[in-house]
């Protein structure tokens, strides 16, 4: 299944052009070393960046079931349950996507996602005072802390559309992104832990302290390209640059109405909002479904309920290395790779939570077909999650703002809809839920595959002459 990359005529259309990582007929520029290099510095601070923000996002999820009453015994999972979902859903995050996207294509990713950060590690350092003073103290300072996390995948998203060489996209974004998902797996436990040998609000102090740390270095060690880095390396800077030389623009203004009327945005979209509905399906209905229908609650194993993520983070790494590869080695085009992974990461999800639906009451099998459903959700970082850049890099961090506002919908009504296809809470009623997932992921998947494009478009260039990586 490999791509064509010679004999290319002008009736093969867009796909055609879209059949090798380089201009055809311009010199190849050598790679620069990958060890010690700027760009792969800044997806490791990157991760631990997003290790950092997840890591504070998911603590509270631990750390609620001390600081709830003591004196609410049967109450207790319930409450810690709903409490978790609510935290660990995205309704605030996403609020401030797109201001965030828009904000990062003027005044630069690196500023906007330290400061984030920042806001949201100092926001967490008073959660034990905002705790005495309620419920509703309490949710003010979660809701601000969203507001700072919101900006911070479209800035990072900027950032990598003037870092990331064509040919390593998919690597160094699973790279950074992937700390996400190890932020989850690592704070579940680890917070399980700080709670029961010291106090609550220990989870809370540390977690904070580290992403004061993380700030330090984050505005010491990085900029927002390669023209303005310090350290960087002759060779590497000329590499990143000639690789990008004909895919950025240089207009100021932001050309909305092309964006808006993009097809191959729209099939992001799609992809992005059908992905999201089965995410939120499994990270909060699946639970519900353990607990009620096959009465096990995941939320009492710590280190169990990590066990997906961390699947998921192994699959995100692996699969940016193996996109790449096919890129690079063999030749295969953008499009290519961003329909293949995406397919596996909504299709393969799809069908493990239908399966879920359907395997009576063993528990066991059901913590296995939602460790393998998250797992292969992690082939979608280097399918259209990142299609964004391969579009439109200019406008990447608007971009992933406009798609992830819409994906932000399904974390809303999915659990309401749920609800009300449940009433009796049967098991023929979940599987009715889960198809219904599942029908809307593999739906998203077929979408993209039919009009997602891998070129940078026409709108996103200031000539109009683009760049078919």
């Amino acid at each position: 299944m490999r791509a064509p990359v010679r004999g290319l005529s002008p009736s093969d259309g867009e796909e055609g052009s879209d059949s090798t990582p380089l201009l055809q007929g311009a010199p190849r520029t050598e790679a620069a070393p990958v060890c010690c290099s700027a760009r792969y510095n800044l997806a490791v601070l990157a991760f631990f960046g997003f290790f950092v923000l997840y890591a504070l996002r998911v603590n509270l999820s631990v750390a609620l079931v001390d600081m709830v009453d003591s004196n609410t015994t049967l109450a207790d999972n319930r409450t810690s349950k709903e409490c978790a979902e609510h935290s660990a859903s995205t309704k605030v995050l996403h609020n401030q996507m797109i201001p965030g996207g828009y904000i990062a294509s003027k005044v630069g990713g690196k500023l906007l996602l330290g400061f984030g950060i920042l806001g949201t590690a100092v926001l967490t350092l008073f959660t034990p005072i905002a705790a005495d003073f309620g419920v509703g103290a309490l949710i003010v300072l979660r809701a601000l802390e969203g507001l700072g996390e919101g900006v911070t995948f479209p800035a990072m998203h900027a950032m990598w559309s003037s870092w990331a060489p064509p040919l390593e996209r998919s690597k160094l974004l699973s790279i950074s992104y992937a700390g996400a998902q190890l932020g989850t797996v690592i704070s579940l436990p680890l917070s399980g832990i700080i709670c029961f040998y010291m106090n609550w609000t220990y989870v809370f102090y540390l977690f904070g302290i580290v992403g004061i740390i993380w700030f330090v270095l984050w505005i010491w060690l990085v900029s927002d390209s390669p023209e303005t880095h310090k350290s960087i390396s002759h060779c590497e800077k000329e590499y990143i640059l000639s690789s990008l030389k004909n895919q950025l623009s240089s207009q100021k203004s932001v050309p909305w109405i092309p964006i808006l009327k993009s097809l191959p945005l729209w099939a992001i979209v799609v992809a992005h909002f059908s992905y999201n509905w089965i995410f939120y399906t499994l990270l909060t209905l699946l639970p519900t479904y353990m607990k009620e229908i096959l009465r096990f609650n995941v939320q009492e194993n710590g280190i169990l309920s990590a066990v997906p993520y961390f699947g998921c983070w192994l699959c995100m790494i692996l699969s940016g290395q193996a996109a790449d590869h096919l890129r690079a080695k063999w030749n295969f085009s953008t499009i290519c790779v961003r329909r293949i992974f995406s397919l596996i990461g909504m299709i393969g999800p799809a069908v493990f939570l239908v399966a879920a639906g359907f395997i009576g009451c063993d528990y066991s099998l059901a913590v296995a077909f939602l460790t393998i459903s998250t797992t292969l959700g992690g082939f979608c970082s280097s399918g259209f999650s990142i299609n964004h850049l391969d579009i439109a890099p200019s406008y990447a961090g608007i971009l992933l703002g406009i798609t992830n506002t819409f994906a932000t919908i399904p974390g809303m009504v999915g659990p309401v809809i749920a609800k009300s296809l449940t009433p009796e809470n049967t098991i023929r009623e979940w599987q009715t839920v889960f198809c219904i997932a599942a029908a809307i992921n593999v739906f998203g998947a077929f979408f993209f595959t039919l009009f997602a494009k891998g070129e940078v478009q026409n709108w996103a260039l200031s000539d109009h002459h683009g760049h078919r990586n």
